[in-house]
């Protein structure tokens, strides 16, 4: 007797790490793109519109990443610790570990390219007893990244504005409320732009991108070509040479300068974040995140070591009356107008940069909101606007927080500390479930198409080794003993500390008690699974059909113990 057979939808679900519990398909896969399959078996429908490509995707993420803007902002680290070394060997060392973060975060993203990123990732590998948690604080610290990103990049911008207005008039001293209403001002036009639609956000972005791209070049060539001064260029010894500004022996004061680095060096996982707008995500994404960080880490040592070679004094520039030392120092170097010019292109590529960060910021709170990380919040956090298909409400909700953070200009020495969540909350959202796939998950590992291979677990060891040795470093203040004030001392620990105390706090007293980590929110089949909480419908069977099998279609949102 003939038997009528199902078509095998399970051989079209991709091997994927999942929060599906083992044995859950989604329904209707037969019906769907790979991308669209892809998600559901995450766990996720399609709400965005895939019109991102690799390109346009590395554009975002080399956007936030910024290295123009990103390293004359912080120049007051890298330079400011450890003088000159910190921009060549000290770049060179650091970014080796970086590569390697980028390079595991990739893997993970091919694996799991969903909004949620590393949240979704650390909920996932961490298992069901432990994954509420972990997808808790991966998500709060790196929700604590995503909101002070834009802040601080158009704190930045504001500040070389200024900066440059004073080069052209000396008698102008710009205030604190002038840096503030301009730093609003940037980011009320970065809000309306991340609220557009997909398409239009990602034309902007691409067009941003090639500006930045072409701003760092030409600089690039500006610099050696247009410096003053016999000689242009400074000897080995100085351009290799530490110069300790600190009260701290001199492997630890490079050690310190990594921050300028690691700050520079951590707009790469926006890729990961705009997987669901992405198409042929699960290739696209890590090409991207390996793109984003290996060209940045190659442009980023070049004009480094152009600033080391330059640079004729560095105190002078550190301690520059213009407040700002990127501006202090192509002054230093270049003639008036030539170093206006490059300034003006630095500005163009902030800019830039602070609406990328922008667009991933929403996005990063869409995702975390969808799964009520945010709980009463949630609710508005996670629609979708009708018009734009963009998560409008999350980018005018990330742009409140931020402006009430620049508020903290008026605090003097306070805004730093929006820098300084940069660095520490990222990496510590970025290793957490890199921790926790080398450690717990191991070979149960489900790759992705865009793998490592035998370098998976050497390049996640030295991902994971490199966080714990920096953090403590970065909390380290650059004076000590009796030369410790309020004013020189460093907040880091506090600004991000005390913050996730609470959220820690919170969840023990009553998150837990409702925040299951990543929810599920397409219909599914549940074969043979017998898990307390779900409610389900029984499936109707049709006529002439084998009904052997039991099988539930949930309807609903509901955390299953993940698969991995």
């Amino acid at each position: 007797m003939a038997v009528n057979q199902e078509p095998r939808r399970e051989s079209h679900t991709p091997a994927v790490t999942t929060v599906f519990a083992e044995g859950d398909i989604p329904d209707h896969l037969a019906e769907m793109s790979e991308d669209e399959a892809a998600l559901a078996a995450l766990g996720y429908k399609q709400e965005f519109k895939r019109e991102f490509s690799a390109w346009t995707t590395f554009a975002v993420s080399f956007a936030v990443m910024g290295l123009l803007p990103s390293i004359a902002t912080t120049m007051w680290y890298g330079l400011g610790y450890a003088g000159p070394a910190a921009n060549t060997w000290g770049w060179l060392l650091s970014v080796f570990f970086i590569l390697c973060v980028a390079a595991s975060m990739a893997e993970l993203a091919s694996s799991m390219p969903t909004s949620g990123g590393l949240y979704y990732a650390a909920a996932v590998l961490a298992g069901p007893k432990y994954g509420p948690f972990a997808a808790w604080i991966t998500g709060w610290s790196n929700w604590f990244v995503q909101v002070t990103g834009a802040p601080s990049v158009d704190y930045g911008c504001a500040a070389m504005i200024l900066a440059a207005a004073s080069i052209v008039n000396p008698d102008y001293i710009p205030t604190t409320y002038q840096t503030f209403l301009l730093t609003v001002f940037i980011m009320l036009t970065h809000a309306c732009i991340s609220s557009m639609p997909t398409l239009w956000i990602a034309n902007f972005n691409s067009v941003g991108t090639t500006i930045n791209l072409l701003c760092l070049l030409i600089v690039i060539i500006i610099i050696p070509a247009a410096t003053m001064g016999d000689p242009k260029f400074q000897p080995n010894e100085y351009a290799w040479g530490i110069q300790n500004s600190t009260d701290w022996p001199d492997g630890i004061a490079l050690l310190m300068s990594f921050l300028s680095i690691i700050w520079t060096m951590s707009g790469y996982d926006a890729s990961f974040h705009l997987s669901e707008e992405c198409s042929n995500a699960a290739v696209a994404t890590p090409r991207s995140i390996v793109m984003t960080a290996g060209s940045g880490s190659i442009l980023g040592f070049v004009l480094n070591a152009l600033i080391a070679y330059t640079i004729k004094d560095v105190d002078e520039v550190i301690n520059s009356d213009l407040g700002q030392p990127f501006a202090a120092y192509v002054v230093q170097v270049l003639p008036q107008n030539v170093a206006l010019a490059v300034l003006a292109m630095t500005i163009v590529c902030a800019y830039s940069m602070g609406q990328g960060c922008m667009v991933a910021a929403s996005r990063v709170c869409f995702a975390y909101a969808r799964d009520d990380c945010f709980g009463i919040v949630s609710l508005p956090l996670k629609k979708i606007n009708r018009y734009t298909l963009t998560p409008v409400n999350a980018v005018w909700f990330n742009t409140s927080i931020g402006v009430l953070l620049l508020l903290l200009i008026f605090g003097g020495a306070a805004i730093d500390a929006i820098f300084s969540i940069g660095a520490i909350a990222a990496y510590v959202a970025f290793t957490t479930p890199i921790f926790l796939k080398i450690v717990f998950v191991g070979n149960r590992f489900r790759r992705g198409p865009w793998h490592l291979g035998a370098l998976s677990l050497p390049s996640g060891i030295a991902a994971v080794c490199f966080v714990v040795v920096m953090l403590p470093i970065l909390c380290f203040p650059s004076v000590k003993g009796e030369n410790l004030t309020l004013e020189d001392m460093n907040w880091t620990s506090l600004v991000y500390g005390a913050p996730m105390l609470l959220v820690v706090i919170w969840f023990f007293v009553d998150a837990h008690k409702w925040f299951k980590g990543p929810k599920i929110n397409i219909e599914h089949h549940m074969l043979h699974q017998a898990l307390p909480g779900v409610e389900g419908i029984e499936a109707p069977v049709p006529s002439g059909k084998d009904s052997g099998k039991d099988s539930d279609i949930e309807r609903g949102s509901v955390s299953k113990a993940p698969s991995v």
